[in-house]
């Protein structure tokens, strides 16, 4: 009897989580399906699941000058990259060294930067830092640094890093590993789904920001792929006067819902790709690293 509720319970269940995740994933069906929409569709029959005038039009306009959009995805690669990696090896050295058990100042190293999660210097200094000391305004560095350590994911990783045993640590100790032996052949191979649980809070942090362009960036070849986004729908004659310089066209029959959504479509397809690869280790890493915090 008991055996029956159980199942009936885990039936109902699993019903309310598959209801859950359709729902979640109709926004995104409704932005693939506008994307190949016309616009005399879309006001005639609204948004719908299924294309009712199914056209290519929107993405031909995009790719018509596909120079932007190539220019900015490698700059949105180059930053995902260069900050993810820049971001780990911060973050896990500095939550390792929190976790240590045998460090001095554990605790009041983990207070300073749960310290910094509540409060900040502020936009207007963090701005004069960036450009007037550091001067990384219109280089790759103006998207990097910013977000190149982040209080929350390292106490995520620190949180992790408190589950392992600390004898490991000891053991290399006595094997005469040094310090950064220890945690490069020890601890890393042993925290890696934190790693790639960060690891991909990183990456869509980087690649899903259009912020640190706004205030930094000027040069059209530094544009990431997103601030060119954030351009479209912003403003959609931003992509019609690149494109009227070089195309001999009439703008205004240029699909402008399509090519909103076909931006979004582009935008997102990395990530949406990339997300299933790191799936099992982001929940593994997420649920541990919240045991402790």
């Amino acid at each position: 009897m008991q055996k029956l509720r159980s199942n009936k319970l885990n039936l109902i269940m699993k019903f309310i989580l598959t209801i859950i995740s359709v729902l979640t994933l109709l926004p995104l069906v409704y932005l693939i399906s506008v994307s190949f929409s016309t616009d005399a569709g879309i006001a005639r029959y609204g948004y719908t699941l299924i294309p009712r005038s199914f056209t290519l039009e929107g993405y031909k306009y995009i790719f018509k000058v596909p120079r932007p959009i190539i220019t900015g995805y490698m700059v949105s690669v180059t930053v995902t990259v260069l900050g993810t990696a820049l971001g780990l090896a911060l973050s896990s050295t500095l939550a390792y060294v929190m976790a240590r058990k045998d460090y001095r100042y554990s605790k009041a190293t983990s207070f300073y930067v749960f310290f910094t999660m509540l409060f900040n210097g502020g936009l207007v200094p963090t701005y004069i830092v960036m450009t007037k000391l550091l001067h990384v305004q219109n280089t790759i560095w103006g998207l990097i640094i910013p977000y190149s350590i982040s209080p929350w994911f390292t106490m995520i990783m620190k949180g992790f890093m408190e589950t392992l045993p600390f004898e490991i640590v000891e053991s290399a100790k006595i094997d005469g590993a040094g310090e950064f032996k220890t945690f490069v052949r020890i601890i890393l191979p042993v925290a890696k789904p934190a790693i790639a649980t960060v690891g991909l809070f990183y990456a869509f942090a980087y690649w899903n920001d259009w912020w640190l362009a706004m205030l930094y960036i000027s040069k059209e070849s530094l544009i990431p792929l997103q601030f060119l986004l954030y351009r479209t729908l912003s403003n959609l004659s931003y992509i019609l006067n690149n494109m009227s310089s070089l195309l001999n066209v009439n703008m205004s029959n240029i699909p402008s819902e399509s090519v909103r959504m076909g931006m979004a479509v582009i935008a997102a397809g990395p990530m949406l790709i990339l997300f299933p690869f790191f799936q099992k280790h982001f929940v593994k890493g997420l649920t541990v690293g919240s045991v402790k915090g």
